[in-house]
């Protein structure tokens, strides 16, 4: 017989919350991203001084593995592609298509305001010169990754590609070729086997023993110490977000299918052991439900000893609420990374949402659509990072930069005012920057 999976249940019914109260109440796995970073920094400064000695080394001792050449070859890169499932290939190409569709609609379009006569500010959108793309090995194969990571550079126009991805000693140390194969699908050709910190580390400093440069932005998600190489070197490198552990909140009323819940959380438990998979609802009923389907359907999954620990966390729970505006405020001040809507009148509460990474929309829109088919990105902010970031897609690729185009008739319209703005501001030289172009 199945044993129970012990789901925690929070019961907010009747009580006030605020987002600390309910994130307390929920948090994340006990992971310190601080300690992460304390514990990695002796490793990025080794690859900034030793380079290729300093990644060989941490890959022997953490993996067993000897990832030279670090530079995945040309002939590595065809066999993978050679040798690609047919049947995997075409759900990876079908991928791709609706990828580059939804990226090439949401390329931001330049702008331009005419304030007055000869007085005009363009705005326009520049690509990042070079991206280092971190492709995730660990528990799970990602060429889905690879996908999210390279078509909306490539769509946004980035020059300078590399690709990274941890060697596999179940690979004779090479990355995985599936990821090989989607890379060459892609045109990628410089691709390394790199994995982890040290990866990040060689993004940011550069590797000259194999001609590789350092880049101007990473992007890609990983585990807490590829994010806590991510935070350490920002300023050094322009990064993505701290994607980490991925997180899943559904959003249901008493008309949800249960058994499709039950479903969505444990497909999201099955990353890591650290996941968050999370049910707020004002149905008791519709909770037992969710509950009683998850016991027959983690024991008959391949990783559930990996799902159980995950429902069975910290993370994890049940949260009951008085009605459908409690849960919106508990989800708003949650801010997930996956938020699934199951509600009478998802439109309606889709108006009431502020944070999420990705939102999706009714039972046939479960998170394992948007990990591989739906177009939209899987590279997510986690850990509350909805409240001021947003995933991956073109734009993560692309800068604003403003074109200020004013001729004298524009700039004279304005001349004193820039003046009395620059004498209230005790700095007078700026304003006979201006006057000074009509001096007598």
């Amino acid at each position: 017989m199945s044993s129970a999976v012990n789901l925690r249940i929070v019961d907010f019914r009747s009580k006030a919350f605020d987002s600390i109260s309910a994130n307390l109440a929920v948090p994340r796995a006990s992971l310190d991203i601080s300690k992460a970073t304390q514990q990695i920094i002796p490793l990025l400064e080794d690859v900034r001084l030793n380079g290729e000695s300093a990644v060989v080394k941490v890959t022997q001792e953490r993996d067993g593995v000897d990832p030279r050449p670090l530079k995945v070859t040309a002939d590595e890169m065809a066999k993978a592609l050679e040798n690609l499932d047919l049947t995997l290939r075409k759900a990876i190409e079908e991928s791709i298509e609706r990828v580059f569709k939804v990226s090439r609609v949401n390329m931001p379009q330049d702008s331009a305001m005419k304030l007055a006569d000869g007085a005009t500010v363009r705005q326009r959108w520049q690509p990042v010169e070079s991206v280092g793309l971190y492709v995730p090995g660990g528990k799970a194969v990602y060429p889905s990754s690879v996908i999210m990571n390279v078509v909306p550079a490539q769509v946004a126009g980035v020059k300078r590609l590399a690709l990274t991805s941890p060697a596999q000693k179940e690979f004779g140390g090479r990355p995985h070729p599936t990821v090989l194969a989607t890379a060459a699908l892609l045109g990628v050709e410089d691709v390394y086997c790199m994995g982890g910190p040290a990866a990040i580390a060689a993004f940011a400093y550069g590797i000259p023993q194999i001609d590789l440069e350092p880049v101007s932005l990473v992007t890609g998600p990983g585990n807490i110490f590829v994010a806590a190489a991510k935070r350490a070197l920002r300023g050094t490198i322009g990064i993505d977000s701290e994607a980490g552990t991925t997180e899943i909140l559904v959003l249901a009323d008493a008309s949800a299918n249960a058994r499709f819940i039950a479903y969505d959380l444990v497909s999201q438990a099955e990353h890591d052991e650290a996941a968050a998979s999370v049910l707020v609802t004002d149905s008791v009923e519709l909770a037992n439900a969710v509950i009683n389907e998850l016991t027959d359907i983690v024991s008959a999954t391949s990783s559930s000893t990996r799902v159980r620990a995950a429902l069975e966390g910290q993370q994890s729970a049940v949260v009951l609420v008085d009605d459908l505006e409690a849960g919106i405020l508990f989800t708003n001040f949650y801010a997930t990374e996956h938020l699934e809507l199951h509600t009478q009148d998802n439109e309606a509460v889709l108006s009431k949402i502020t944070n999420a990474g990705a939102i999706f929309m009714g039972e046939y829109s479960p998170v394992s659509l948007g990990d591989y088919l739906a177009g939209s990105s899987h590279v997510l902010p986690t850990g509350q990072q909805a409240k001021f970031g947003s995933g991956l897609g073109v734009h993560s690729f692309l800068r604003p930069q403003q074109v200020i185009d004013y001729d004298k008739q524009g700039l004279q319209a304005v001349a004193q005012l820039v003046a009395d703005f620059s004498e209230a501001e005790g700095l007078p030289a700026h304003g006979e920057a201006v006057t000074a172009r009509f001096d007598a």
